[in-house]
């Protein structure tokens, strides 16, 4: 198996790329260039130019990639894998696609299962990061948030994925700043920790999130808050509502740092103990040790 490659996630709107050696991760690119911005599905010459200087290094560099490139809209389809599941599994599962420079590239399949709540519930790329985070932190048993556009929750016990939760909070964040009357003639946002902790603290009091979101217009009409303010208490509203869902007291998270952090601040007002770690490190694991389980299949 080649020592040098390529490990690729690339969704709906980013794209990142981590130029591999062994499991360590040696060179990375990061690229506004997701599933939807490639015009008629042209993914291989998309692809090329943004992985081009280390293919002029070596021509052949293997890809492996995850995420929503595996998914209907995205370069082929690959099915889900059913939890619960092991890295191994998904690396069993996995479809093989044709770069027109030569490079073998395979795309590793998904995951779905039925929720906390009997509904169906599936994820792209996030499945990745709990199979790393099991790697670096290995114990019997992990609760995990995953935070952002759609936030899981996800159970695994020793490397097994056993199920998750799926909450829409960064899409209904983005949905209500951009495309309601709740976000209407505001001034750019800005962080504001007084309003976040109020919008936390409100999702806990109000527990129905259809009617706690009005609240951000009527706080504001009376001067409760600022225009300004607005974002920052709907951000704390969403992400209170979400962590109210957790049933137990600690957890980890994967993620961005800022965004870690804010899930972090949110929780420790509802007495809820997060133990960070980077997502990019979790989905470099992840996909080590998916790469390594597949073998003869770079051959």
């Amino acid at each position: 198996m080649n020592n040098h490659w390529i490990a690729i996630d690339w969704g709906t709107s980013n794209f990142r790329a981590f130029l591999m050696n062994h499991s360590q991760c040696i060179d990375t690119v990061n690229a506004h260039c997701g599933l939807l911005s490639v015009p008629d599905r042209q993914f291989d010459a998309a692809l090329l130019p943004l992985i081009a200087p280390w293919l002029a290094q070596s021509p052949n560099l293997p890809l492996l990639m995850a995420g929503m490139v595996g998914s209907q809209q995205g370069w082929q389809e690959v099915p889900y894998v059913e939890l619960p599941a092991s890295g191994q599994r998904f690396a069993q599962q996995t479809a093989q696609v044709v770069t027109s420079w030569g490079s073998p590239c395979r795309i590793i399949a998904g995951a779905c299962g039925v929720n906390a709540f009997g509904l169906p519930d599936v994820m792209r790329g996030e499945e990745i990061q709990l199979i790393g985070l099991a790697a670096q932190y290995p114990q019997e048993r992990h609760l995990v948030i995953l935070p952002g556009t759609h936030s899981k929750h996800a159970t695994l016990e020793h490397d097994r994925i056993l199920h998750f939760n799926t909450f829409m909070t960064g899409e209904i964040y983005a949905v209500m700043l951009n495309h309601s009357l709740l976000g209407k003639d505001l001034p750019e946002p800005c962080e504001d920790n007084p309003a976040f902790t109020l919008g936390v603290q409100n999702a806990q009091t109000a527990p129905y999130l259809s009617n706690a979101l009005f609240s951000a217009r009527t706080l504001k009409l009376s001067g409760a808050i600022s225009a300004a303010q607005v974002a920052s208490y709907l951000s704390g509203l969403l992400i209170g509502s979400e962590l109210a869902a957790l049933s137990e007291t600690q957890a980890w998270i994967v993620g961005s740092p800022a965004l870690s952090e804010r899930y972090t601040r949110a929780a420790s007002l509802l007495g809820i103990t997060l133990t960070s770690v980077d997502g990019d490190s979790c989905f470099i694991h992840g996909m080590s040790k998916i790469y390594q389980s597949l073998d003869g299949a770079f051959a």
